[in-house]
């Protein structure tokens, strides 16, 4: 279980990854994938009891998924070096018949991957469908899903907020990546998500914040979310990020939610994201 110093310089690697991949193909999303990059590793070299030897019904582990799968580059990264699948593989990144595609999918039997997703709006229920499944089968472990705060404009995801209350899901953290910035502007002037922390308590949620781009307070508040399982009532993080985090002309903007750098800006960005564990 990596601690919080080496759980940074791994952060430093999987950003690495990120504009590395998107850049050698002028496609994917960037922004958002730098935002969760520290979320990310610390679930996946820290806080998950996970197997990557991978069982795709995942009885007696932590389950992740990933339902704003447009940010496939971050996952991608971790995954791989976790040892889910060579890292060598990123290079293959949104090519044809890859297996690493540019929204996770799971015809091509990537390890790691158990939903095809980016179609917005979906996460939350196949979680708590598979939580549900856990509970039932006498699996005491951890179903977490990550959205996009724009992402909360999709119906389904409050018909699933609605239905986990009811249900009593204390074993599904719903983990939203609050930026305040979609592909179109900022969430404020597309269609504003209005007082978030009360939306959720008024479905019947324990609402709980913290910074996702500080490691410590990941950490803690993943401990803490998972601590409140056998309350009878499912955990939503609102997590504060920042698009594009690490990378500084990639902050304060929604412009690289979608875009590629180029070279140049390849070679800025590198400039500011130490190599940790060797690129691929």
């Amino acid at each position: 279980m990596a601690e919080i110093a080496e759980l940074k310089k791994i952060a430093s690697q999987v950003r690495r990854d990120i504009v590395r991949m998107v850049h050698a193909v002028s496609s994917g999303h960037p922004g958002g994938s730098l935002g969760c990059a520290d979320l990310l590793t610390a679930l996946y070299f820290n806080h998950l009891e996970h197997d990557p030897s991978f069982n795709m019904n995942g009885k007696g582990e932590d389950l992740f998924f990933l339902s704003n799968g447009h940010i496939s580059p971050v996952w991608y990264s971790v995954l791989a070096r976790s040892g889910y699948f060579p890292v060598a593989e990123l290079a293959t990144f949104r090519h044809i018949n890859s297996r690493v595609q540019g929204h996770p999918a799971t015809h091509e039997h990537l390890p790691g991957i158990r939903i095809a997703s980016g179609s917005l709006g979906q996460g939350l229920s196949a979680a708590i469908g598979v939580a549900q499944t856990k509970k039932l089968d006498g699996d005491d472990k951890m179903v977490y899903v990550l959205m996009g705060d724009g992402e909360l404009q999709e119906g389904q995801v409050w018909e699933a907020a609605m239905y986990g209350a009811h249900y009593k899901c204390d074993n599904v953290v719903a983990i939203v990546d609050w930026n305040g910035r979609q592909i179109d502007g900022d969430t404020k002037d597309v269609m504003s998500l209005g007082d978030l922390p009360a939306k959720w308590k008024a479905f019947g949620w324990h609402v709980m914040e913290m910074d996702g781009n500080d490691m410590s307070s990941v950490l803690s508040g993943l401990q803490t979310a998972k601590g409140r399982s056998g309350s009878g009532q499912p955990t939503v993080v609102l997590m504060r990020t920042e698009m594009g985090k690490g990378v500084d002309f990639m902050e304060g903007t929604h412009k690289w939610h979608g875009s590629a750098p180029n070279d140049e800006q390849l070679a800025d960005a590198l400039s500011q994201l130490e190599e940790t564990q060797g690129d691929y």
